[in-house]
């Protein structure tokens, strides 16, 4: 049975745009695309192609979890089709992404900022930070993929990084990340042509650094 899909809104009441672009990219404007990695690109398409390229060259296996669909209205116009007329996106329960780097099982979320110098923690919600810590002690590598938009800047940060200013701003504490802070816990990470974002290097140190701490 054919589906089609009119409208989807967001929770927050914006509309989901599920029109193909108007100007497909030529062969020669997608390659400069991805060769220039932050061009063009949110951090999430980064890190979806760089996936691909793990899977295809038999490094990693992670996919983009994906978000659950709430579907209010539907109509039948031919027994062989319907037609989603309107659908809401609900809050994802857990993270962004999870799979299996050689042997060990990854959890990860991936925000960006426009901000320069900090990082706002209101980007996360306590059932994802609730979810990294269950993960993190069933021994899975956890992290977060933080992209600077404005500085074209990328961090892997470890998720104790993340819980340690989560749960001081909880006690009143700051409600933000400083740059400073993100720069001398985290992993920087350069975008690049294939993969276009080659975090899965990043994550291979964070294990190298739980083997030295055990």
């Amino acid at each position: 049975m054919g589906v089609d899909i009119l409208k989807i809104n967001y929770p927050d009441g914006r509309t989901f745009n599920n029109k193909p672009s108007q100007s497909p990219l030529s062969e020669t404007s997608a390659k400069k695309k991805m060769i220039f990695g932050d061009r063009g690109m949110t951090l999430e398409e980064e890190i979806n192609e760089s996936n691909k390229y793990y899977r295809s060259h038999d490094i990693a296996v992670i996919y983009k979890k994906p978000t659950p669909i709430q579907i209010v209205k539907v109509d039948y116009p031919k027994r062989s089709k319907a037609v989603i007329r309107e659908a809401y996106f609900r809050h994802a329960s857990t993270t962004d992404y999870n799979g299996v780097y050689n042997g060990y099982y990854v959890d990860f979320e991936a925000k960006e900022t426009k901000n320069k110098n900090i990082f706002p923690l209101k980007n996360f919600h306590q059932h994802q930070i609730d979810h990294l810590k269950m993960c993190q002690k069933q021994g899975g590598i956890c992290f977060v993929i933080i992209k600077y938009v404005e500085l074209k800047r990328y961090f892997v940060t470890p998720a104790d990084e993340i819980f340690l200013h989560w749960d001081a701003q909880k006690n009143d504490g700051p409600k933000s990340i400083q740059l400073k802070d993100i720069v001398n816990s985290s992993i920087e990470v350069k975008s690049d042509y294939n993969p276009t974002l080659p975090y899965i290097n990043a994550v291979q140190q964070l294990i190298e650094s739980g083997k030295e701490k055990k």
